[in-house]
């Protein structure tokens, strides 16, 4: 048995990163330990979507080792399809965020100097870059490697009709799950959740959730 050197390193890097990122996140959010907040760091869209993603790799040296296996392949493809779009998602909205409106993706930093004004923006929390890229970029990119240079197209039924399905799941879950979560910790894991009322955050996760739909539709079109 050989196992192809190219997909294995892709795989094992990119899960290695990813574990990388989760083992240096910050212990305080807000002033608050993550161990005293209901949800912990699993509150954050980001680390639901880091562990599908991770899972997906992990499923994939499975299937690098043991390439006659169809189970795995089969249960690779159908973790594939979740951690891609939501991958896709969480970076599209962090890097836009934090890029042109970091207040509303970053929690303040309670370390900084207060403001000097009563309008200023109080300083917000920044991860390391190295940190910040193995959580909001390493997912996204090993997947749309792994999916156009390893991966089959999927057919368009499924691709148009079940990617609706899923991203409906799954924001349903994150929804219940994070608003959840705040009724114990007085805020959301995000400002710009925290910001808004109950309609217009409905709208927020709608809209993720189609977005991911539609960016996984528009992603396995361009597959050749």
């Amino acid at each position: 048995m050989s196992i192809k050197l190219f997909p294995f390193l892709l795989h094992t890097t990119a899960a290695t990163v990813m574990m990388y990122g989760y083992a240096h996140l910050p212990d305080v959010v807000a002033n608050m330990p993550m161990a005293n907040m209901k949800g912990g760091h699993f509150q954050f869209l980001t680390i639901q979507g880091l562990c599908i993603a991770w899972i997906t790799m992990v499923l994939s040296i499975a299937c690098d080792i043991i390439p006659s296996s169809r189970v795995l392949k089969s249960t690779k493809r159908a973790f594939l399809m979740s951690a891609l779009p939501l991958a896709i998602v969480i970076s599209v909205i962090y890097w836009t965020l934090l890029l042109l409106l970091p207040h509303l993706i970053l929690m303040p930093d309670p370390n900084a100097s207060e403001p000097t004004s009563s309008s200023a923006m109080p300083e917000p929390q920044r991860l390391p870059l190295s940190t910040d890229l193995a959580l909001h970029a390493a997912p996204a990119i090993s997947l749309i490697i792994d999916f156009y240079v390893l991966e089959r197209k999927y057919p368009e039924s499924i691709s148009h009709y079940g990617s609706f399905v899923l991203a409906a799941i799954v924001g349903t879950w994150y929804a219940c799950w994070v608003e959840y979560c705040a009724s114990y910790n007085g805020f959301f894991p995000y400002p710009f959740l925290t910001q808004n009322p109950f309609n217009v955050r409905v709208a927020i996760y709608a809209g993720a959730s189609s977005f991911a739909a539609l960016a996984f539709i528009a992603i396995n079109a361009l597959h050749p």
